[in-house]
């Protein structure tokens, strides 16, 4: 059979395009041996050892039986308007702007809410001893919502329990300025303790699992934070 492999980021640029045709692969194939045929025919890619798969919108483990037809897609490591309902279950949004975290604030604050925590990223001038011109965020757009959704998910079950909390995840696209914000997250809750646990949870588990990519800029080069392909 023969599959279509969507390609992001690093994957994307050593590639030279953003997708392959893998042809003749045997019926019936795994995850894992899509990933070991196409680093064998595009060696450029290097290892795809620590390459996530997805299908659809749904990351696919390597044992995952391949399909004519699937969407694939291969994802590097990852390093307003909306209802009282939809910031109780998480609002997640991308923006090609600067982000404003007093706005954040204000959209989740609630009379029920006596807590509000607010955590900004922002660009810093140096990382790893070179000097930092911007940084270009690159997102698969069609999943980030849907893993966001798993991850308020989590988070209201692992977290918060049986505790309310309203809950905002912006996430900057493109280029951001070095001191610009690049992740403003908003948290609000009757009680501090889970805002601020919360907070923390939707930070790092969307650094783990969320497919946007950061691409550090220098002034002699660039390179792709958190690769290991």
């Amino acid at each position: 059979m023969d599959v279509t492999v969507r390609l992001f980021a690093a994957l994307r640029e050593r590639a030279g395009v953003d997708r392959i045709v893998l042809e003749n692969l045997r019926d019936g194939a795994t995850m894992s041996e899509l990933k070991v045929e196409l680093a064998r025919r595009h060696p450029e890619l290097g290892s795809l050892a620590h390459v996530a798969g997805v299908v659809g919108t749904t990351y696919a483990n390597d044992a995952r039986v391949l399909r004519v037809g699937d969407d694939v897609a291969l994802l590097p490591p990852v390093s307003g308007g909306s209802t009282d309902d939809d910031y109780e279950a998480g609002v997640f949004e991308l923006a090609s702007e600067r982000i404003d975290p007093a706005d954040a604030q204000l959209r989740v604050a609630h009379d029920s809410c006596g807590a509000i925590a607010l955590f900004t990223g922002t660009t810093r001038a140096t990382n790893l001893g070179r000097d930092v011109v911007r940084l270009d965020y690159e997102a698969f757009g069609a999943m980030t919502a849907p893993e966001m959704s798993r991850i308020f998910a989590r988070c209201r079950a692992e977290v918060l329990g049986g505790e309310s909390a309203r809950m905002l995840v912006l996430h900057r696209v493109g280029t951001v300025s070095v001191g610009e914000p690049s992740v403003v997250i908003a948290v609000a809750s009757p009680h501090r303790a889970a805002t601020f646990a919360a907070c923390r949870f939707l930070i790092d588990e969307l650094k783990t699992s969320l497919p946007i990519w950061k691409k550090e800029i220098y002034a002699d080069g660039h390179a792709w934070i958190g690769d290991r392909s």
